[in-house]
C-alpha cells in the first residue's frame, strides 16, 4: 500500500482509498489545524524540511546502531578462528549448540518485545536493548566452558530480539540505507579481526578474542548513549519537532496507510488481526526462507578458510562481497521504490543467489567460488531489505497489527537458526555441500513465498476496483491500491 517514492519525498500526495471508501489527501490534512489552510506548495515545503530533519537524526544513528547490532551477532564467527572454541574446549556440536541458543533467546523475546514496542517509546526502549546486548558481550570474556558460551548468547540474543524490526522502516530506499549497518558490520568484522584478532593475543594476559568482544561491547555502550538523545519518539510526541511539523508527520503516516489514522490499538486485537491476515503467513515464509539462505553467514570465515588463504588474508577478504552487496541492495531499492515493484525485484537477485550458491558447492576453483560467494551474498541481503519495507507497507495500519505481523514473521524466520548450525560442521569441508542445499531450499522457497503474496495482491486491488467500479475506460480516479 505504499505511495510512489517520488510522490512521498516531494509530497506530491495523490488521492488514496481506504477500505472502507475513498479518502483523499485534502481530507486528511483538514483534519489537523496547522495544515488545513496551507497550499499545496506550503505542504511540499513543510514536508521536504520535515523528512531532512528526521533524516539527519534518524538514519545515521539507527544505521549506526544496526551496525554493531550486527557486528555483535556475527562476532563469534571471526573469534571463532582466533581460538575461541578451542580455547573453551567445544565440540563441533557444543559450539553449533552455544550458536542456536542465540537464537533461542531471540525467539522468546522477539513477539512480546514487538508488542511491547508497538506502545513504548521506541527512544527509550531501543537503546535501552542496545545497551542490555553490550552489557552481555562485555561478558563473554569471561567465558571458561561451552556452558557459558551458550548462557551469555542466550541473554544477548533476548536482548536483541525487538530491535531488528523496532527499526524497519517503509520507504525501501532508508531500507537499503540503514541496511548498510548490517553489511558494514561485516565488512568491518573483518578488518576488527584483522586488526585484534592477529596483534592482541596475550596484551595484559587476555587473549585475542577477549578484546576482540571487550571493544566491541565498549563501543555499542557508547552508541547506545548517543540514541537516549538522538533517536525520535512517535509522531505525535517528539519534543524537538514544531507543532506543524508533528501533524505533518501524522499526516504522512494516515495518507500511507489509506486514511486511516494511526491507532495503538490494543496488543491483542493487533495480534488477532495479524494472525488472520493471509499476508503474515506468506511473509513468515518469506522471512523464513531468506533468513534460511543466508545461514552461511555465521559460518563465513570457516567456509573462506577453505580458500586456503594465510588468516589475515581470510579476514580481510570477506569485505569485498558485503560492499558490493550493499551497492546492488541500494540499486535495487531505488529501482523498487521509483516503479513501485517487489515482487521481481526480491526473485531475480535470489535466483543469482542459488546460481551463486551452486557454484560454490561445485567447484574448488578459488575465483569461481569467491564470484559465487558474492553472487549469493548480493541476492539473499538485497531480498532480505525489500522484503522488510513490502511487509511493513503492504499490511495497513494499526500500528500494534504491524508490530504483531513483523514480529510474528521473525519469530518463524528465527527457528532457522535453530537447525541451520548443524548443517555446517567442520566435517564437510571444504565444499559445505550439506548447507549448500539448505541454502538453496531457502532461495526456492522465497520464490513461493514472492508468488504468492504477488497473486494475493492482485486479487485484492480487483475487488477494490469493482468496489469503486474502476476500470481503464470508465474514467473513474483510481485510490489507494495494494502494491506488489
Amino acid at each position: 500500500m505504499a505511495l510512489d517514492q517520488k510522490n512521498v519525498e516531494n509530497a506530491e500526495f495523490k488521492e488514496v482509498a481506504a477500505e472502507s471508501g475513498n479518502i483523499t489527501a485534502q481530507q486528511i490534512q483538514a483534519r489537523f489545524e496547522t495544515l488545513r489552510d496551507l497550499t499545496e506548495e506550503q505542504m511540499a515545503d513543510l514536508n521536504k524540511r520535515l523528512v531532512k530533519k528526521l533524516d539527519w537524526r534518524l538514519m545515521p544513528c539507527i544505521t549506526l546502531m544496526f551496525l554493531m547490532n550486527y557486528l555483535d551477532r556475527i562476532n563469534v564467527s571471526n573469534a571463532r578462528l582466533a581460538g575461541l572454541q578451542k580455547d573453551l574446549h567445544m565440540s563441533d556440536t557444543v559450539w553449533n549448540t552455544g550458536i542456536s541458543t542465540f537464537y533461542v533467546g531471540y525467539l522468546i523475546g522477539q513477539l512480546p518485545g514487538n508488542l511491547w514496542l508497538a506502545k513504548a517509546d521506541p527512544r527509550w526502549l531501543l537503546p535501552s536493548m542496545m545497551m542490555a546486548w553490550s552489557i552481555g558481550t562485555i561478558c563473554m570474556p569471561a567465558m571458561t566452558s561451552g556452558a557459558g558460551f551458550a548462557v551469555c548468547r542466550f541473554f544477548i540474543g533476548l536482548s536483541e530480539a525487538p530491535f531488528f524490526p523496532g527499526i524497519t522502516l517503509k520507504n525501501p530506499m532508508r531500507m537499503a540505507i540503514w541496511h548498510a549497518g548490517n553489511t558494514m558490520s561485516n565488512i568491518l568484522s573483518g578488518f576488527l579481526a584483522a586488526g585484534i584478532l592477529t596483534n592482541m593475543d596475550e596484551v595484559l594476559g587476555l587473549h585475542a578474542w577477549q578484546w576482540f568482544f571487550i571493544i566491541e561491547g565498549a563501543a555499542s555502550i557508547l552508541v547506545a548513549l548517543v540514541g537516549y538523545i538522538v533517536l525520535p519518539s512517535w509522531p505525535h510526541n517528539t519534543k524537538w519537532l514544531s507543532q506543524e511539523e508533528t501533524e505533518m508527520a501524522q499526516y504522512r503516516v494516515q495518507v500511507s496507510n489509506g486514511g486511516r489514522e494511526e491507532e495503538l490499538g490494543g496488543t491483542w486485537d493487533g495480534l488477532k488481526e495479524a494472525a488472520k491476515d493471509p499476508f503474515t503467513w506468506y511473509f513468515c515464509l518469506m522471512h523464513f526462507a531468506l533468513v534460511t539462505a543466508q545461514s552461511f553467514k555465521d559460518f563465513l570465515p570457516s567456509i573462506m578458510k577453505t580458500f586456503h588463504f594465510d588468516t589475515l588474508t581470510t579476514y580481510l577478504v570477506q569485505a569485498p562481497p558485503y560492499a558490493i552487496a550493499y551497492a546492488v541492495a541500494c540499486g535495487l531499492a531505488y529501482t523498487s521504490g521509483r516503479f513501485q515493484e517487489s515482487c521481481l525485484h526480491i526473485v531475480i537477485p535470489i535466483l543469482f543467489s542459488a546460481v551463486g550458491c551452486s557454484v560454490l558447492i561445485g567447484t574448488l576453483n578459488v575465483g569461481a567460488r569467491y564470484f559465487g560467494l558474492i553472487l549469493l551474498i548480493s541476492g539473499t541481503y538485497s531480498g532480505l531489505n525489500l522484503q522488510l519495507s513490502w511487509e511493513t507497507t503492504l499490511v495497513p495500519a494499526p500500528r500494534s497489527k504491524k508490530a504483531a505481523l513483523i514480529a510474528i514473521a521473525n519469530c518463524i524466520s528465527q527457528v532457522s537458526h535453530w537447525f541451520s548450525p548443524y548443517f555446517f560442521p567442520t566435517s564437510q569441508e571444504p565444499f559445505y555441500r550439506m548447507g549448500g542445499g539448505l541454502i538453496l531450499f531457502g532461495c526456492v522457497a522465497c520464490v513461493v513465498s514472492a508468488v504468492l503474496i504477488r497473486w494475493r495482491a492482485v486479487r485484492l486491488n480487483k475487488r477494490l476496483d469493482e468496489a469503486e467500479g474502476w476500470s481503464e475506460h470508465t474514467g473513474v480516479e483510481r485510490g489507494w491500491r495494494y502494491v506488489y
